[in-house]
């Protein structure tokens, strides 16, 4: 070996010597903020032949981002319309459930509850039913949970805090304490979402932006803020709809369902019509037609025309009279039936036409009313 080669090997030897310790790169970290959410969009947005659902977690963790303020709102609104586009798959519902389930109020009953799935966005066209079918299934002992919020695009229509308001409750400003309260004694719960939830209410700017239904929507019928036994009944319009919420409550755990074709997507059975209705099992969709001509409730479904008119008519209904009577009749029966406190649908009109007439469900609305409510 020459001596300028034993030099230069020499050398190298004291640059490896003196080189700092060898650096890795670290494992690729999980992106952050706006960054992630991109390719979150990217997967939804990509088009027809190129777009991905979200995992479950992916989707609760986009949905986590946008109601916490990472996403830009740019963002969240390219992400609702193209979710609404592509429609959500079944995971992705359940996944965003996951996030109103852990930042949502809960609530608990000491026995098996009912609780509604009512549209947000309120009712424009047909008379709502379903507050006076509330306090039918309240004051015959069923705890009945519901939520709301206040007039929602795209329809802005009138509001479950209205109606009850219109009836003489005032529930909205009330804490989640004083709602558990009111379960407790009355057997009726409303989750008022500004009050109660005001995480969601961070979208709504934007969603009066896109002018559209965007998913979340259908993620508001699925959800409910009470724990523990209960049904849950859910409103829909289309059959896509429905089978969607199927799989998305399955995912979730929710093993008692009752899916409604209701007015307006509500889950108000129509009298006009034969009523559609599933309660899926693990053997089939358990699939009911409701046919009112069969029990003598058929007619014209009551119109929406102003508050004034129908609290007078909801009174009246709460007394077994007047143009919402029927309807009324038609909805508490069924729903009694199907919460097992009738055997029968024929047993549970009968079962609630007794309260009406014997006064026990006004006598209930005049006692919350007088205790505050």
């Amino acid at each position: 070996m020459t001596e300028n080669h034993q030099l230069s090997r020499r050398g190298i030897g004291r640059m490896v010597a003196q080189a700092p310790a060898a650096s890795f790169p670290p494992p690729a970290a999980k992106p952050a903020g706006r960054e992630r959410f991109r390719i979150y969009l990217g997967k939804v947005g990509s088009g027809e032949h190129t777009s991905s659902g979200l995992s479950r977690e992916e989707a609760a963790d986009a949905l986590e981002m946008m109601i916490n303020g990472e996403a830009s709102p740019a963002q969240i609104g390219a992400f609702l319309i193209a979710h609404r586009i592509r429609r959500p798959e079944p995971q992705e519902l359940t996944g965003m459930l996951d996030v109103y389930r852990r930042q949502g109020p809960q609530l608990h009953s000491r026995s098996r509850a009912l609780c509604f799935g009512i549209p947000y966005d309120g009712r424009s066209r047909t008379a709502p039913i379903y507050p006076l079918t509330t306090l039918v299934l309240a004051s015959a002992g069923i705890p009945v949970v519901l939520q709301g919020g206040r007039r929602m695009p795209v329809k802005y229509g009138v509001t479950t805090m209205e109606l009850f308001a219109a009836l003489g409750l005032q529930l909205s400003g009330r804490s989640l304490a004083w709602v558990q309260e009111s379960l407790d004694r009355w057997n009726l719960a409303l989750v008022h979402q500004p009050d109660h939830f005001p995480a969601a209410e961070v979208l709504i700017p934007i969603r009066e932006d896109i002018g559209k239904r965007p998913p979340l929507a259908s993620l508001e019928l699925l959800w409910t803020p009470h724990r523990g036994d209960h049904l849950l009944v859910s409103g829909f319009v289309h059959p896509p709809t429905e089978t969607r919420a199927w799989q998305a409550l399955k995912l979730a755990g929710e093993t008692e369902v009752l899916t409604i074709k209701g007015l307006e997507g509500s889950t108000d059975l129509p009298i006009s019509r034969a009523c559609v209705t599933g309660r899926p099992t693990a053997s089939g969709d358990g699939r009911m037609i409701l046919h009112p001509r069969d029990h003598g409730c058929y007619g014209d479904d009551p119109r929406w025309d102003d508050l004034d008119t129908w609290a007078a008519q909801a009174l009246a209904a709460l007394g077994g009279q007047g143009p919402l009577a029927t309807a009324l009749i038609w909805n508490a029966g069924t729903y009694l039936w199907q919460a097992g406190h009738s055997d029968s649908q024929a047993a549970g009109l009968e079962r609630c036409r007794e309260l009406l007439q014997a006064g026990t469900v006004l006598s209930q609305l005049h006692n919350m009313g007088q205790h505050g409510c």
